[in-house]
């Protein structure tokens, strides 16, 4: 808390009604980013519009007050969504409820244990191949809004695969709004994307449209005049029975949330400068998340699209989160009964077009048209993981894989073998050497690559007299490459021939001393010349 305390002063440090200005200015500008997105993802969670509006106000106030950064903004995302939207239908929102909840304490854990640089460890490809999964099922989770068609079922495949038992019945008024606000996404000047938001722009030109047409679609409904709504989690009505079934879920819940969380952190902070601090940024997520369900609101994660956007929009502080959930108050206090008329398929638009936004496309493009096979195999594995599996199953398979290709990437052990060169060496020798071989090992000796050198020695080397090991290329050894060195000592004791080590770095060096290994050879130096000198003096003595 002291720290928070000093960093809070360091923030506000010479805070001017100038920065004030463009505190409340971006705050007002990130309100009308955040508020259609805000209604589109409460939505598409399995909740309501209601519960998306809920979740940003609480999550703007108090994740944004306590937030490891002054610039992160919280609230519903396209990314949370995907994951809910399967939990509400198979456990209802208070099962949302409660794995909010919980997920909430799980942060908190998270952050006391200083976990926060955990996120660092996952390869971009993995990111990108997940954030694309999680696009893929925003966008399948909108075709009933989007189409007026009707589906069932608990995923995503499911879903689609229902289609072919209730048909595909299509909804031409419905379709309209959907693709009318998909057509002003796309086509709204970029010019004025920051001063009026092209998905805010496109809703309420469809809700002028429905409000002088009447058509008969589906729309958002009844927005609360209150931030205690009904439909909450109540201390009282936790459905403890249903707890164990829930902490799945709610690891998945608290995973999304960090990743997505502290990735969103690292990304805005080099666009202002500005460090988070990981394990605060944990905690201000776990106090929001586990405050939200007692509010009616659905999980929150800091979101990118609305950081960046009061960072370029001037924000100086973390009242801009405190301005933009004062805003959309005010919003759904005021504009609640003009709002509840937006057609549904107009928020699946804006959804729709967010899913193809957040696919990191050009990431894609550079990987995939230069080929770089390790990271096409990580981003495909992770984005299909994604859409077949629960977020959780998808991250850690797209970490197994990532580790796998790690060790087959760099599992290969050159062996190159060669004479001993008089004109190397800057003093002459009495024996000749002639059989005497140098064998140069690079690359780490471990049981993916066991018997290679052990191989390449005995097909090229049989009849050495001395082979000397250069290991300077060997940065790690394990169990199995110790005894491949053994049986390399031992078969070549076997035919009366001397076997010594030479720039052995220490990692291998303390192995060998914790297995007593260095009996096993005939000698341990520092490089191939005090390998030679060794040899030369031997051959002295017994000639």
């Amino acid at each position: 808390m002291r720290t928070f305390l000093f960093d809070l002063k360091k923030e506000f440090e010479g805070y001017s009604f100038h920065k004030l200005t463009k505190d409340l200015l971006a705050g007002l500008t990130v309100a009308a980013v955040a508020l259609p997105l805000a209604l589109a993802f409460g939505v598409s969670s399995g909740a309501d519009a209601a519960a998306g509006m809920i979740t940003a106000i609480i999550a703007g106030l108090v994740i944004g007050g306590f937030s490891g950064a002054s610039y992160q903004i919280s609230g519903p995302t396209g990314a949370m969504s995907a994951i809910l939207i399967g939990l509400s239908a198979q456990y209802g929102l208070q099962g949302v409820f409660a794995a909010s909840l919980l997920s909430g304490l799980l942060l908190l854990i998270a952050s006391f244990l200083k976990l926060g640089k955990i996120v660092s460890f996952i390869p971009g490809s993995v990111i990108s191949g997940f954030t694309s999964g999680i696009a893929v099922i925003i966008a399948a989770g909108q075709i009933d809004n989007f189409f007026g068609t009707v589906s069932k079922g608990s995923t995503m495949l499911g879903k689609l695969a229902s289609y072919g038992e209730l048909g595909f019945a299509i909804d031409p008024m419905t379709v309209f709004f959907g693709v009318l606000v998909v057509l002003v996404m796309l086509l709204w000047p970029k010019k004025w994307q920051h001063t009026f938001p092209s998905s805010l722009a496109g809703l309420i030109i469809a809700l002028v449209i429905q409000l002088i047409i009447q058509a008969d679609v589906a729309m958002v409904g009844e927005l609360p005049s209150t931030l205690l709504p009904e439909v909450r989690l109540l201390p009282s009505e936790i459905p403890w029975q249903d707890i164990q079934q829930l902490l799945v879920p709610a690891i998945s819940i608290a995973a999304l949330g960090m990743i997505e969380s502290l990735l969103c952190g690292a990304s805005a902070g080099k666009m202002k400068n500005e460090a988070l601090n990981a394990d605060r940024e944990l905690f201000a997520q776990g106090i929001g998340n586990t405050l939200l369900p007692f509010f009616g609101g659905v999980p929150a994660t800091a979101a990118i699209a609305r950081t960046s956007v009061a960072i370029k929009a001037g924000g100086q502080t973390r009242l801009v989160s405190i301005f933009h959930s004062l805003v959309l108050l005010a919003s759904m206090f005021l504009l609640g009964p003009l709002m509840s008329k937006i057609p549904l398929s107009a928020l699946a638009g804006v959804l729709m077009v967010t899913a193809w936004r957040m696919n990191e496309w050009k990431e894609i493009h550079y990987m995939f048209h230069k080929h770089l096979k390790t990271s096409m195999i990580q981003f495909s594995v992770t984005m299909l993981a994604t859409i077949v599996f629960d977020l959780t199953i998808a991250i850690v398979i797209g970490l197994l894989v990532s580790c796998l290709l790690f060790i087959v990437n760099n599992a290969d052990l050159e062996v190159v073998i060669e004479a001993v060169d008089f004109k190397r060496l800057d003093r002459s020798l009495k024996h000749s050497h002639e059989k005497t071989v140098l064998a140069y090992v690079s690359g780490p000796m471990f049981f993916v690559n066991q018997g290679k050198c052990k191989k390449k020695l005995i097909e090229e080397c049989a009849d050495a007299q001395a082979v000397i090991l250069s290991m300077r290329g060997v940065p790690t050894i394990d169990e199995s490459g110790l005894t491949e060195l053994v049986e390399i000592a031992r078969y070549y004791h076997s035919q009366n021939a001397y076997v010594i080590l030479c720039g052995v770095s220490r990692a291998v060096l303390e192995r060998m001393e914790r297995y007593e290994l260095f009996d096993a050879f005939d000698n341990v130096v520092w490089d191939a010349l005090k390998a030679i000198e060794f040899l030369d003096t031997i051959y002295q003595k017994t000639e």
